[in-house]
């Protein structure tokens, strides 16, 4: 089996041949797809494609850092309606992201607390976007008092090794996706300081498409691209790759037997 723990299939790119689409994943031996949420506008997509592919398709609930605006309170708590409402893997995407615009800098942070504490007190793990941001989001998640409690991933890591090392004893998982088999990535040395049994598949489809795809519309059947990737970074078998990184979504996600 393989898991892609992160992807927004929800996304109108996929409108035209979202069963195609699924039915390639599947081929190549996708299980599960986990549907990361970015505002309350999208909410409703995402848990139209869950209810499509039942035991298929799974849904967190979040607001995406770059969806933090002035009516972020208001965002949230439509957000936090549909806790009691629907089952949700996790919370999230959430964090800081600090690339494009720090207008809302200050409601990014608030923003990312709030949701933390839903993850709290839910019983669920959270699942963390941080771009030019990664030193603040842990910082950020390390003060908050039920700190010791939250677990989840770090979907698309692009930090250091010193970082990885951090989060790892965070109790977060390390989200590896198209990224890695970009040349020069830098991510490969880091990769290597990081146990094969703390890291997890994703894709963020429709973005970050692997090489030979990369600029290109991103899917979960392209999941095979970073496998191969990581079985060469960690000398050993793609069966291998896939097995430890499912154990772990699983066992993350709550969804082991």
């Amino acid at each position: 089996m393989i898991i892609d723990t992160h992807a927004h299939l929800y996304d109108t790119d996929f409108d035209s041949d979202r069963d195609l689409m699924i039915n390639r994943a599947k081929k190549v031996g996708v299980s599960h797809i986990f549907m990361a949420n970015i505002d309350a506008e999208s909410l409703p997509l995402m848990l139209d494609v869950q209810n499509k592919y039942p035991n298929y398709c799974y849904s967190m609930l979040g607001l995406h850092p770059c969806h933090v605006k002035d009516d972020y309170n208001s965002q949230l708590e439509i957000l936090y309606s549909y806790l009691n409402k629907h089952q949700f893997l996790a919370i999230g995407e959430i964090g800081l992201d600090f690339f494009h615009d720090i207008t809302y800098q200050k409601e990014q942070y608030q923003a990312l607390k709030i949701q933390a504490e839903w993850a709290f007190e839910q019983h669920l793990p959270i699942n963390i976007h941080s771009r030019k941001a990664n030193d603040e989001t842990i910082k950020t998640l390390q003060d908050l008092p039920f700190s010791k409690e939250l677990n989840g991933i770090f979907h698309c890591f692009s930090g250091t090794a010193q970082q990885a090392k951090t989060l790892l004893n965070m109790n977060f998982l390390i989200g590896i996706g198209g990224v890695v088999t970009f040349k020069n990535a830098g991510l490969v040395d880091v990769l290597k300081t990081v146990p094969l049994s703390q890291i997890v598949l994703e894709t963020d489809a429709p973005f970050l498409a692997p090489a030979p795809f990369r600029g290109k519309r991103n899917e979960s059947a392209y999941l095979t691209y970073v496998i191969e990737k990581l079985a060469d970074i960690y000398q050993t078998t793609p069966l291998e790759i896939k097995n430890i990184t499912t154990n772990t979504a699983l066992k993350s996600f709550n969804l082991l037997p």
